[in-house]
């Protein structure tokens, strides 16, 4: 638990990226006893401001996803949240830009190295998905969701999702199937940790 604790201090202090509009704020939430991680997008703007990884229309979703209330999605002994870049990356276009490119290189290696208890990861996102899937990197969200879980030894199970954002309730109209079919094999993936 120090080591990762000293390693936290560590990420929390990091200023990588002195040049993004809200300037540099971490965000994560790792306990070496979990044994759910969560690896997601980046923070928005809401998240930014209160410093608690997902506290946003996405997180609600999420947590519906899940089947986990706020009490159980914030223990950090049982669920891990890592996002792609640790800090708001600022807007582009219609939406936020995309995660700065530093953070999971610099960080994600060595703080998954500390979580020992992991069995279940799940990704959120194309971002996440092309990092923790390169041999998926060519397909598109939909055929990634659809192919279901992964099984990697010593990582355990690895269950696509697309991002929980409000931005995709047009994709998710469009493939019922992931709340259908997906979202309830996940649920019970869980029950069994």
């Amino acid at each position: 638990m120090a080591e990762l604790s000293g390693l936290l201090t560590q990420v929390r202090a990091c200023a990588a990226c002195t040049d993004l509009p809200l300037g540099p704020r971490p965000v994560v939430q790792l306990n070496p006893a979990a044994r759910l991680l969560i690896i997601g997008q980046a923070p928005g703007t809401k998240v930014h401001a209160t410093g608690v990884p997902f506290n946003d229309p996405s997180g609600d979703t999420l947590r519906r996803w899940l089947g986990l209330d706020r009490t159980a999605f914030y223990d950090e002994t049982r669920v891990a949240l890592m996002p792609m870049g640790f800090c708001y990356p600022g807007k582009q276009g219609g939406g936020d830009a995309p995660p700065r490119a530093v953070c999971a290189p610099l960080w994600h290696g060595r703080l998954r190295a500390l979580l020992p208890n992991i069995r279940l990861t799940i990704l959120l996102g194309r971002y996440a998905l092309s990092a923790y899937l390169p041999g998926r990197a060519g397909d598109t969200v939909t055929e990634i969701v659809r192919a279901g879980p992964v099984d990697h030894p010593g990582v355990g199970r690895l269950w696509p999702l697309p991002h929980p954002s409000p931005r995709n309730r047009r994709w998710l109209a469009q493939n019922p199937w992931v709340e259908g079919e997906i979202i309830p094999a996940i649920q019970a993936d869980l029950r069994g940790l």
